[in-house]
C-alpha cells in the first residue's frame, strides 16, 4: 500500500499518516509521499524520521492511531 503523511499538523500536533485511498487524507499539495509499505507501522516509522509526532489516521491506519 502507498502511504502519505500530512505536512500540516492536526490541532494536537500530530502529522497523520494516510493510505493513498483514504477519503480523509490531505489535499495533494499538503501530502508528502512516504513510500509503499506492508502496513501502517512501517509507514509511521518512516514519517517519524521527519515528523516526530507522526500518527496513523483513525480511518485508514487505525492500528497505528493513538489518541
Amino acid at each position: 500500500m502507498r502511504y502519505y503523511v500530512n505536512r500540516n499538523s492536526q490541532p494536537n500536533g500530530d502529522h497523520e499518516v494516510h493510505t493513498y485511498t483514504c477519503t480523509h487524507g490531505p489535499a495533494d499539495h499538503n501530502r508528502e509521499y512516504l513510500g509503499e509499505f506492508s502496513g501502517c507501522a512501517l509507514a509511521v516509522r518512516e514519517a517519524k524520521r521527519t515528523y516526530r509526532t507522526a500518527n496513523g489516521c483513525y480511518y485508514c491506519s487505525n492500528a497505528c492511531h493513538t489518541s
